[in-house]
């Protein structure tokens, strides 16, 4: 029977991108023999593990040939894959060192520890990309902090904005989320059989150590060999590390959705005011050679949909009963997995649709134009009030906004035969107030103190 790998075939968001590559069975599978030469390593630093076994658990670690897929069959009748991970360690160095491997530790020490490198080795390229979307989003919202568009709100026409708001708008929560990312505590897991770390410090006695501290300074040095964080307490039961971890990823594909969401509107054919990068290929339909697909939009869209799901998944493997879960442990792996594999594919994403994205202003001011002036009303609204009163001026302005409406007409026609408005209102005074690009606001002013951050 061939066994094909899980290249992305349904999941092409995160398909060749750097979160594939850390996160696949071989790499998780290295972060486990890492994990095992780390401990080897801190264990040896203290004296309860031979410097040259240490030493050769290593070397076979980073060499060791081992069978992804036999050792995933071998898991169904361990429900780990340590189990088989250590066998196959063992059987890769001398008898000397072999009885130093996995010394005094238990299989949840090594995979909690391999899943936060693995979490480490994919938040490293997923924060570069982050850094880069909110580089180019900057250069966006500095180039069109005064490209009038139409602000849209449940999905109408509202008042004027600028792109260069909506592009600073879209960098803050990529700013948001790289906060959040970088806040995300990446622990080793040390707690032996069940939570007390009982054979790591009878090692120690029986090496001639009994030092109180020597569990603190094992969990330091091992975070030390690995460069994860030390903790107070084994977590084998408290998954807060995991959660937190979960939680910044929903975020993080969430904030890019967003991002994808608005460009998947604004490429509209309707609308046409913004246009993805194009290359070769891209965006190309099966059946009608005309489109022009968001695709970029349409695969970071696709991870912010799902991470959410899957880390509320996560979270709920907070429930562990005991010291160590039966069931509900394992049901974390394959949704952190995928958290990651979906955020750092998204992430990767982005930052190639944030670099090629591009504004149409043409097209932008063409739609403020299709309605003839009524995205202005309110500002109308707010200079005849005091001139004719609010009911008055209300009233007005609702009848001309239908008659400009029914008779498809510009509202400034239909206010140069409203007299109560030329009474108030000079021919030059009503073209100013009608210009979308005169009211944005503090727009301009925001745009200036966000690309501060």
């Amino acid at each position: 029977m061939t066994v094909d790998p899980d290249c992305g075939l349904l999941s092409p968001v995160r398909a060749g991108t750097p979160a594939e590559a850390a996160t696949s069975d071989e790499a998780w599978l290295q972060a486990m023999l890492d994990a095992e030469a780390a401990l080897a390593r801190a264990q040896a630093r203290l004296g309860t593990v031979p410097p040259e076994a240490a030493d050769a658990i290593t070397k076979a670690a980073g060499s060791a040939r081992i069978d992804v897929v036999e050792l995933a069959r071998e898991s169904r009748a361990t429900a780990n894959p340590v189990v088989g991970l250590v066998k196959a360690l063992m059987a890769a160095v001398d008898d000397t060192a072999a009885e130093y491997v996995h010394r005094g530790s238990t299989s949840q020490d090594i995979f909690d520890t391999a899943m936060m490198l693995v979490a480490d080795r994919t938040l490293r390229p997923l924060l570069d990309d982050l850094d880069a979307t909110a580089d180019a989003l900057a250069e966006l919202a500095r180039a069109h902090r005064d490209t009038t568009m139409a602000g849209r709100t449940l999905t109408a026409h509202a008042v004027p904005t600028t792109f260069g708001l909506k592009a600073a708008g879209w960098r803050q929560l990529v700013l948001d989320a790289a906060v959040r990312v970088r806040r995300v505590r990446l622990p080793v897991s040390l707690g032996g059989a069940a939570g007390t770390l009982a054979a790591y410090v009878e090692y120690d006695r029986l090496a001639g150590g009994g030092d109180a501290t020597y569990a603190e300074r094992l969990t330091a040095a091992f975070a030390e060999e690995t460069g994860l964080a030390a903790t107070t307490l084994p977590w084998h039961g408290v998954r807060t590390p995991v959660a937190d971890l979960a939680a910044a990823l929903a975020f993080t594909a969430g904030a890019l959705g967003k991002l994808a969401v608005d460009v998947e509107t604004l490429t509209r054919t309707e609308l046409g005011e913004v246009a993805e990068p194009a290359a070769d290929g891209r965006g190309g339909s099966s059946a009608m050679p005309h489109k022009r697909n968001p695709v970029l939009a349409t695969l970071i869209r696709s991870a912010a949909l799902q991470v959410p799901v899957l880390a509320a998944g996560v979270t709920q493997s907070m429930l562990t009963e005991d010291e160590r879960s039966a069931g509900v442990w394992h049901a974390e792996w394959q949704l952190i997995r995928e958290c990651l594999r979906l955020t750092g594919g998204a992430a990767h994403t982005a930052a190639e649709l944030a670099r090629g994205l591009t504004a149409d202003p043409g097209r932008m001011r063409a739609n403020l134009d299709s309605t003839h002036g009524l995205i202005v009303s309110e500002r109308l609204s707010a200079v005849l009030t005091p001139l004719l009163g609010k009911a008055t001026a209300k009233e007005l302005l609702g009848e001309a906004s239908k008659r400009a409406v029914r008779e498809d007409r510009p509202l400034r026609d239909v206010l140069d035969e409203v007299d109560a408005v030329t009474a108030v209102l000079t021919p030059a005074a009503l073209d100013e107030l009608l210009d979308p690009a005169a009211y944005t606001g503090a727009a301009g002013v925001l745009v200036d103190r966000a690309l501060l951050d």
